[in-house]
């Protein structure tokens, strides 16, 4: 063979495989094989969904609506429990968590929601959470949900979280907190 012939089936191996290799790598990051859309390294799809960075403070009226899943075990699992003319139970409360992006420095998030799930349509308030010592290197509003003190959290501000509604926030954290309902106060 020509040595110009030689270059230039070197120099075409070599570009295919170069474009073959980024494509794969491509793919693997827009699936989420290496954690890039779900970690936002290089690509979030969250724009798709409705999901913007600023949606850490929102109250969402949708009785309909479970975005993330309940990874409750079954003995953790409270049911409710009605004695006939209780208007409503802690039960009422549903507690959601789970992992999204991670901060820019690399600390974990978690999105929570707090669902008011009422069958008999009652608006609960003074929603307590046991918490530990909840914190948070994300600012969360704190009249979405603030700890008071150790193992104890409001939900709301106190106010009630009318039938149907959810309120949900995310914060920061090495780890997830486990978190559930302590007490309530039926309106």
């Amino acid at each position: 063979m020509e040595p110009k012939r030689v270059i230039v089936t070197a120099t075409v191996t070599v570009a295919v495989t170069v474009f073959l290799l980024f494509s794969i790598g491509v793919l693997a990051t827009l699936t989420g094989f290496w954690g890039g859309a779900r970690s936002g390294t290089l690509v979030s799809f969250s724009f798709l969904f409705g999901f913007e960075e600023a949606t850490n403070f929102t109250l969402v009226r949708t009785p309909h609506r479970k975005l993330l899943p309940n990874h409750a075990t079954e003995a953790e699992r409270v049911e409710p429990n009605r004695i006939w003319g209780e208007k409503c139970t802690k039960s009422d409360i549903v507690i959601n968590q789970g992992s999204t992006a991670p901060l820019p420095s690399g600390i974990p998030t978690y999105t929570v929601e707090i669902m008011n799930m009422c069958v008999s349509g009652c608006d609960i308030s003074a929603i307590h959470l046991r918490c530990g010592w909840f914190s948070s290197a994300r600012l969360i509003n704190p009249k979405l949900f603030k700890r008071l003190r150790y193992n104890d959290c409001l939900v709301n501000d106190g106010r009630p979280l009318v039938n149907g509604a959810t309120v949900s926030f995310q914060y920061a954290n090495t780890y997830l907190y486990p978190l559930s309902v302590s007490s309530v106060v039926c309106v």
